[in-house]
């Protein structure tokens, strides 16, 4: 359904810390990087499939939407736990501790976190056990 989620930054350096780390856990890779953005996704893919971390190009600044996540698939329950303590440890805000969460389905397992301007990000797990 999606080509590509864009998250604006204020601070690109700083924010290229956090999510060189916290894609990680989830099996992604920064692809990309520039003055203004840096992109991450599957090795080898650049563009589709990929989320783009930049500086708005209005010369606004970057702000969260409110009620608005983005939501990564984790490979495993252990990455989701990984995605989390990783964050927090470089100072993103814990939004929601790993676990389950059966408001979604009986198999949601996820985490949240809000980065450096306000995105919530939850890296997530659908399967039973991983």
């Amino acid at each position: 359904m999606f080509s590509h989620v864009t998250i604006g930054v204020n601070n690109l350096e700083e924010s290229i810390k956090l999510y060189d780390e916290i894609m990680e856990t989830l099996g992604h890779h920064r692809h990309s990087i520039s003055k203004t953005f840096a992109g991450y996704g599957k090795p080898g893919i650049t563009g589709e499939d990929s989320i783009w971390i930049l500086k708005p190009s209005n010369g606004k600044p970057a702000s969260g939407g409110n009620g608005t996540n983005i939501a990564l698939l984790a490979p495993s329950r252990k990455a989701v736990d990984e995605f989390h303590t990783k964050a927090i440890e470089l100072g993103a805000i814990d939004d929601g501790a790993p676990g389950i969460r059966k408001e979604a389905h009986d198999n949601f397992y996820a985490a949240y976190v809000i980065d450096f301007d306000g995105n919530k990000l939850v890296a997530v797990y659908h399967d039973r056990v991983s």
